[in-house]
């Protein structure tokens, strides 16, 4: 036993080690361990404990082949990913963490293997297995193998998303073996012959560890939902009435591609039950987010460029959705909340010996006014901040300043916090920066992307506002800058409800106001007059387009955009999704003298909500209250007023 002596890595010497060649039972626990040295050797070593270190990576762990026996709880930088690696590198391993893991490991030293291993065997075929000459040079053979392993781990896909990247460590693996053996180049992976698969094998998707404290027991919504029809539909262009002698412009021209159906239904989930009923058709769903990619430290990966996992919130539960297979990977309950708000941050945080690494952490907010943040890799809600007395609306971080985030609450005052960033006790200090005075209640906020440190914009219950957000001001308390009139039938309005905004590029902004049927492009530059003197201004939207929408005069539709492909999109009364794909317009929009589009732009096409039945009958009146795209719009998230989030895929 060396528990509980400050052991820091360098202190295992290799040296003394290596000669306890008969120990069988090592406990380090309780140490400032941030990972294993390669030689330790310890060719007996049958259990080990390594709990409550600082541990990062396991795959040192492979040079204790006859480990039965290992629990390295927390340890809160090691993930599910980590569990199933060392399932992989260690086959006699029987518990982990207290738990027997031999039917799983089984699966994951067979299963997985034969099915990744027929993946990238399939890879190769299809994409690489022409492109390389009968004879070649070793050149022509270091590049196609530097592209098929870059290609196989974008392509190949396996199981959930909280196992991708033991899924991308295994498929290289398997592609660097493959390679060796058919092309008689040397493999880097250092791991041991694959076994066959018994042909009798079940696929299982069990977990050596719970995922979060009340993991969602919920699967894809259509399993239990009976005679599932769905039915997306195309819709016919609707042209002006007001024009019909005008020739059509050429960005409107291509209907016949731009009409085509262009995504597919892959789930339809309940996973925000009050009590995890399955009669409950009544939680509302408001808000989803596209977690970010994490970039940096040992998790660095440059082959994703987009994440399938989405938070979504309703009702009195948060959830962490894998858009791909639709499981429902984590759940957090607080009974007495109704959530309205999540947003994602990425924060630099301090590990051992001084040295930093990302981790993702998620913000929940909702009726009680108060933010929760969730380090979502350790599945712990690690503090609270009690941001206002009455409920908060939508919280928003800022893309510059990873510690700042913004909460819009019904006390018509928008706060920015320095949420801290904790330490390796999650002890952490959070702080008020700012308060900005709304004449009413903030329902939308969005930073001005060209200027994310001065200027913020937010959609009221009557209005459209902008605030100076610039901290060198020593002003807390801010009155707003400006107010936004927009048209209203033949004069300009400044008092309207504003439940949609968002940015569709550093310029463009997208708004949707109680005005019927309508959603408003405009150009922020040419709107706000930054050398005016004073505040509360009255400025004058200047409108670039009107988007054709529903007639509808519900409220709190919002709307989203997917700026990478020039995509808005928004929701309907009908369960419908309404999507404009605005790239032909883009370029017009950004010079000078960008003229308005002299017609409303009709959507590029609408999704119909399918026919869903639930005991035979179909739900009751389906509102969509958000929808949202990944960044490279693989998937689209739309929630609903009927406690369903629908998930479509891209085709």
């Amino acid at each position: 036993s060396l528990s509980k002596l400050q052991l820091k890595t360098g202190d295992l010497d290799p040296r003394l080690f290596s000669r306890l060649r008969h120990l069988q039972k090592l406990d380090l626990s309780d140490n400032l361990l941030d990972k294993f040295p390669n030689s330790l050797t310890l060719p007996d070593l049958r259990v080990l404990n390594c709990n409550n270190n600082k541990l990062e990576d396991v795959t040192a762990l492979k040079q204790f082949p006859l480990l039965e026996e290992l629990t390295y709880e927390n340890n809160v930088y090691l993930t599910l990913n980590d569990d199933y690696k060392v399932m992989f590198l260690l086959q006699n391993l029987r518990r982990l963490n207290g738990k027997d893991i031999t039917k799983l490991a089984n699966h994951v030293r067979r299963v997985n293997s034969h099915k990744l291993t027929s993946k990238v065997t399939a890879h190769w075929e299809k994409f690489f297995r022409d492109q390389l000459p009968e004879k070649y040079t070793p050149e022509q053979v270091k590049s196609i193998k530097k592209k098929f392993l870059k290609s196989v781990q974008t392509n190949v896909v396996y199981g959930p998303s909280s196992l991708s990247e033991f899924t991308r460590w295994r498929v290289k693996m398997i592609a660097e073996e493959f390679l060796a053996g058919s092309l008689g180049l040397e493999s880097n992976s250092d791991t041991e012959p694959e076994e066959k698969m018994d042909e009798n094998e079940e696929e299982s998707t069990e977990s050596p560890k719970e995922v979060a404290e009340d993991v969602a027991q919920v699967g894809d919504f259509s399993s239990y939902i009976s005679n599932v029809t769905v039915t997306p539909s195309k819709r016919k262009r609707n042209h002006s009435k007001s024009s019909p002698g005008k020739k059509r412009s050429k960005s409107q021209a291509n209907t016949k591609e731009e009409d085509d159906v262009s995504a597919e239904p892959l789930h339809f989930l309940q996973c925000h039950s009050k009590g995890n009923s399955r009669e409950d058709f009544k939680t509302q769903l408001w808000s989803c987010v596209f977690e970010p990619v994490l970039d940096s430290g040992a998790r660095k990966d440059p082959i994703v460029s987009s994440s399938r996992t989405v938070a979504t919130c309703g009702g009195e539960s948060v959830c962490l959705i894998d858009c791909e297979t639709g499981t429902v990977l984590k759940k957090y309950k607080v009974a007495t909340e109704e959530f309205f708000s999540v947003a994602w941050t990425t924060l630099t945080m301090v590990i051992s010996d001084s040295r930093k690494k990302a981790h993702n952490i998620l913000a929940a907010a909702g009726r009680r006014g108060i933010v929760k943040l969730i380090h979502v890799a350790a599945d712990y809600c690690y503090g609270e901040i009690k941001a206002h007395k009455k409920p908060i609306a939508t919280v928003c971080f800022s893309p510059t300043q990873e510690t700042h985030l913004f909460t819009a609450s019904y006390d018509k005052r928008i706060a920015l916090w320095d949420i801290g960033i904790p330490d390796c006790d999650y002890n952490f200090q959070a702080s008020q920066l700012l308060v900005l005075e709304a004449a009413s209640i903030p329902l939308r906020i969005a930073l001005v992307p060209t200027c994310p440190e001065q200027y913020l914009l937010a959609g009221c219950e009557d209005g459209c506002f902008a605030w100076n957000i610039k901290l060198d001001k020593g002003q807390k308390s801010r009155p707003f800058e400006a107010i936004f009139q927009f048209p209203d039938d033949e004069s300009m309005t400044t008092s309207h409800r504003v439940d949609g905004l968002a940015f569709l590029n550093d310029d463009v902004v997208v708004s949707k106001s109680s005005k019927p049927g309508c959603i408003y492009l405009w150009s922020w530059s040419r709107s706000f007059d930054a050398k005016g003197k004073g505040c509360q201004q009255t400025m004058s939207a200047v409108i670039l387009a009107e988007l054709e929408w529903s007639t509808t005069d519900m409220s709190y539709l919002t709307l989203s955009t997917c700026p990478a492909k020039d995509y808005v999109f928004c929701g309907d009364e009908k369960g419908s999704v309404w999507m404009y794909n605005l790239s032909n317009y883009i370029t017009s929009w950004s010079s000078a003298k960008g003229k308005r589009s002299e017609r409303r732009i009709s959507p590029t096409q609408i999704l119909k909500w399918p026919e869903l039945r639930v005991n035979g009958e179909q739900p009751p009146e389906i509102l969509v209250n958000n929808v949202v795209a990944d960044p490279a719009f693989t998937y689209l998230v739309v929630l609903t007023s009927v406690n369903i989030t629908a998930i479509w895929k891209k085709l």
